[in-house]
Parts: C-alpha cells; structure tokens; sequence
C-alpha cells in the first residue's frame, strides 16, 4: 500500500479504512443487510466549514468500510442480518465475544455516521426554531450554552470518538461524549444530533485544532432535520 502523506496526516484509522477496496464503497450486493447511504449533498456542500476531500474520503471510504464488516460479519452470524440497526445495538450485550466487540464497532459507526450526514447541510447554521428551540433553553439555559458545553465536551474527550445532544421520549435533551464509534443506542437512547471528533473528520484543514473544528461544524447544522428529529423522538419513530 502506498502511504502518502495525506494518509499519514490522517492516522493509522485511515490506514485500517483504505485497505478496503474503495470501490466496493457503493458495490455492496443487493441482497446485503446494511447499505450505505449516499450522501444528501455534494461533498463539497459543506465548504470552507467541511472541504470536499474529507467529506469525500470520510464517507466513501470510513462510513463505508463499517458498513462492509458489518455486512461481511453477517455472512457468518445471520442473527445479525434479522435485526434493524437500532435494536442490534440496544441488545448488544446478547450476542457473543468477539462478535460483539465487531458489532460495536462497526454498527456504532454505521449509526453514528448515518444520523451524522442526515443532520448537516448547505446553508445550515444559524439558530434552532420552535419546540426545539423551547427545549434547548429549558434544558441548556439557551442555544449559546448548549453550544459552550457542547464544544468544551468535545474539545475534552481524549482520543477519537463523537459528542452527542441526545433525546429521551419526554423531548429532555443531554449531552454526552462517547469513545470511539459507541452509540448511545447501546444504551437505549437517541442521538438528537452530533459531531464526529475523530482525527479523519477534520484533520485536512484543522489539523490539531480540534477547537477550531468544533466551532465552525456549527455552521453546517441543519435544523429543520434535527427539528424533524426531535418531533420524531417524542413521537417514538426515531430509529438512529
């Protein structure tokens, strides 16, 4: 495998992702279980916040390599293939070591990152409207505050993972970082919406400024998908 610097620049997560065939991103076989979803927007929507090569290589190759361990961990457990991906997660602790190390990892990743697309935009940022925004002041003490402990939450967390506004039934919100690609659906909540915090998401502009990252991310939230999100939540559809 050639290794150019902008591998390097990305770390050894890169590295484990690129040794799929990036071809078999959007190859996967028909009757597979798990799909990856294409991207709602260009890759080069989200720019300057997000620049196209990240979007590009973070969801062609990473979301896509998730997708297709999971997939070919179905092969030889179909018990997995039989569940959505949300009680895959939530039941977790049933299925066997190692299998259930490669589930977490992998179906984590494939929820992270499907609600993550679906909950940025072009022209996003701005402010929260309506309900949603009722809640985040009841919650949060206003949007300001919520975007202060959001951010200090992610600047925080050591190493790879995500920080997420997530959502209970009632419409409650919180916030909680998470190592690696855990879902809190493992733990039988919704992600509302959230960041990826891991070196591959933002590296290629920001480099270490991981601070950086997390302020300008803001600017690609879409509301009105996480307004739709927060409706779903309380109704009891939301699925990741």
């Amino acid at each position: 495998m050639l290794f150019t610097r902008r591998t390097l620049m990305l770390g050894s997560a890169a590295v484990a992702a690129m040794q799929l065939d990036p071809r078999s991103a959007f190859a996967q076989a028909a009757d597979a279980p798990f799909k990856l979803p294409p991207l709602p927007y260009a890759t080069n929507a989200l720019e300057p916040h997000i620049d196209a090569r990240t979007m590009e290589i973070h969801h062609d190759r990473h979301h896509a390599a998730y997708v297709n361990n999971l997939n070919a961990a179905a092969k030889d457990n179909p018990q997995i293939a039989k569940q959505p991906l949300q009680d895959l997660l939530a039941k977790l602790n049933a299925l066997p070591e190692p299998l259930r190390t490669t589930v977490r990892n992998n179906a984590g990743g494939h929820a992270n990152h499907s609600m993550f697309w679906e909950t940025m935009g072009p022209g996003g940022g701005g402010q929260p409207s309506g309900d949603l925004a009722s809640q985040i002041s009841k919650d949060f003490g206003g949007f300001e505050k919520l975007q202060t402990s959001f951010n200090e939450a992610g600047t925080k967390l050591f190493g790879s993972g995500w920080v997420f506004v997530t959502v209970a039934r009632d419409g409650k919100l919180g916030i909680e970082p998470r190592p690696n690609q855990d879902s809190v659906l493992m733990n039988g909540k919704h992600a509302l919406f959230g960041n990826d915090v891991w070196e591959h998401a933002y590296y290629l502009n920001y480099q270490n400024r991981r601070a950086d990252y997390l302020k300008a991310w803001w600017n690609t939230v879409n509301w009105n998908k996480v307004s739709e999100r927060f409706a779903a939540a309380k109704a009891g559809t939301l699925t990741i």
